[in-house]
C-alpha cells in the first residue's frame, strides 16, 4: 500500500534542515515498528520519499512525504495509524492527514506553486502595502542573486501568482504579515527572495520574521487543488483545527 501524509512543522523544530526532516521520519517509522518496503538493488533503501524542501529557520502547515507499505503491513484505520506514528515524532511535527495514493508523478514533480505566509519586522503596514501595490503594478522586478557560486540577475515577476498584505490583526505582535503564492516551476523564488525585492534597502534575513508554508498546490487537469486537503483550516501559529 502506497500512502500520503501531510503534517505540519511549527516550533524550534523548524532550525532543523531538510535532511535532518529524513532523519526525524526514519527513526519514527523504526520506533513504530512500521514495515516500510524496499528498493531493489545493491543498496536497498526503505521507500520513503519527501516533498520540496523547506528553508531552514521556515515553518510550514503543509508538508508531505510518500511511503510504501511492505505487503505484510497492515495499517488499518489511518487516522489511527497516523496516531501512532505520529507519537514517535519530535515536538513540532504533527500529523494531519494520511490518505492512500494510487500512481502518479512524484511529490516534487507534482507541485506547482506554494502558498507562504512571511510576517515583516521592522516595516509597517502603511510601507507593506506600498510596496505590494509597487510590485504587483511592475512588468518586470530584476533581483540579483546567485546561480550556481555566480551572481546573476533575474526577473521574478513571473514567479509570483498572487501576493495580498493580510488583516493587521493576522500576527499576534501587529506585524504586517503577507500571503504571497510562488510557483516552484523553472527556477523557483524563496521567500527571503521576495522580501529582499520588495524592501531593497532592509535586510531580508531579518526583514522575514517568520515564514511559513501555508499550502502546497497541484494541476489536476487544469483544476488547482492542495496535495492532500484537510477538512479544517489549521491555525497559523499552532497548527491546530
Amino acid at each position: 500500500m502506497k500512502l500520503r501524509i501531510r503534517h505540519t512543522k511549527l516550533g524550534k523544530i523548524r532550525f532543523t534542515s531538510h535532511r535532518d526532516t529524513a532523519r526525524h521520519w526514519e527513526r519514527a517509522v523504526r520506533k513504530a515498528q512500521v514495515r516500510l518496503a524496499y528498493s531493489a538493488g545493491f543498496t536497498p533503501r526503505p521507500k520513503l520519499s519527501f516533498g520540496l524542501a523547506l528553508p531552514t529557520g521556515g515553518e510550514s502547515l503543509a508538508e508531505y512525504l510518500d511511503m510504501e507499505l511492505d505487503p505484510t503491513e497492515v495499517p488499518g484505520d489511518l487516522a489511527e495509524f497516523g496516531a501512532r506514528l505520529g507519537a514517535e515524532l519530535p515536538v513540532g511535527y504533527e500529523i494531519v492527514r494520511v490518505a492512500e495514493r494510487g500512481n502518479g508523478s512524484s511529490l516534487q514533480d507534482a507541485v506547482v506553486a506554494c502558498t507562504w505566509q512571511v510576517t515583516m519586522a521592522g516595516i509597517t503596514h502603511e510601507q507593506a502595502a506600498d510596496a505590494i501595490a509597487h510590485f504587483l503594478a511592475a512588468s518586470e522586478v530584476l533581483l540579483e542573486r546567485d546561480r550556481k557560486g555566480q551572481r546573476a540577475t533575474d526577473d521574478i515577476r513571473p514567479s509570483v501568482a498572487s501576493l495580498v498584505l493580510l488583516p493587521a490583526d493576522t500576527d499576534p505582535l501587529g506585524r504586517p504579515a503577507v500571503a504571497a503564492e510562488l510557483f516552484t516551476t523553472g527556477r523557483s523564488l524563496r521567500p527571503v527572495e521576495l522580501t529582499a525585492a520588495l524592501f531593497p534597502g532592509a535586510d531580508a534575513l531579518d526583514t522575514a520574521a517568520r515564514v511559513l508554508r501555508t499550502h502546497q498546490w497541484i494541476d489536476d487537469d487544469g483544476v488547482r487543488r492542495e496535495l492532500l486537503p484537510v477538512e479544517a483550516v489549521l491555525h497559523p501559529i499552532t497548527g491546530s483545527a
